[in-house]
């Protein structure tokens, strides 16, 4: 063989071969092409799927604390409408007519008064001098003292065993501790 035909043979199997390692490297490259993209689609589905689950926990958390917020408001405005009636029934307890107030005190002093208790009146109780002339009071010996109280309405009995705070206020108070709940089941169906 010619030295030509070495030299073309040659150049001729490095062309091939230069041809065949381009071609690898090409299907190579193609390779890692596709596998990095079907790994970034892959990422890019679980980083859409982790931001999905992070907003719907984002938007549950904060549905969740507005409805607890609108729960606390809810309440705060019941309980202000609760004690919005005490309040009210205080009023009237202190503006009570005088037929009524006397009623109301006789019941009082039955129920809560012992024998010889002396009754403190709050200042601003109109009938003191009715109050004198009740029934239970000669029967009790209960004595008025001159001395006034700065009590929402009613009374105060001291006396030798105990006292009694029989005020409008203590009375709503009392009367609030035990029937509000039901009065707010009433109130707020």
């Amino acid at each position: 063989m010619s030295m030509q035909k070495v030299v073309e043979r040659i150049l001729s199997d490095a062309t091939l071969e230069a041809q065949k390692t381009v071609e690898d490297a090409k299907t190579r490259a193609e390779t890692i092409v596709a596998d990095a993209s079907l790994r970034a689609e892959k990422r890019r589905v679980e980083v859409e799927t982790e931001t999905r689950a992070q907003v719907e926990n984002i938007l549950e958390k904060r549905a969740s604390d507005a409805r607890l917020e609108s729960s606390k408001i809810l309440l705060r405005e019941k309980r202000k409408t609760v004690d919005g009636v005490y309040a009210l029934a205080l009023a009237r307890l202190v503006a009570l007519e005088k037929e009524d107030c006397m009623r109301l005190t006789a019941r009082l002093l039955e129920n809560y008064a012992e024998e010889n208790d002396e009754i403190f009146l709050a200042e601003n109780f109109k009938y003191a001098k009715d109050l004198e002339r009740l029934p239970i009071v000669e029967k009790k010996k209960l004595k008025i003292a001159e001395k006034r109280l700065q009590i929402e309405g009613g009374m105060r009995l001291v006396g030798k065993t105990s006292d009694k705070d029989l005020s409008y206020l203590a009375l709503i108070s009392a009367d609030k501790d035990e029937y509000q709940a039901s009065l707010a089941r009433e109130l707020f169906r």
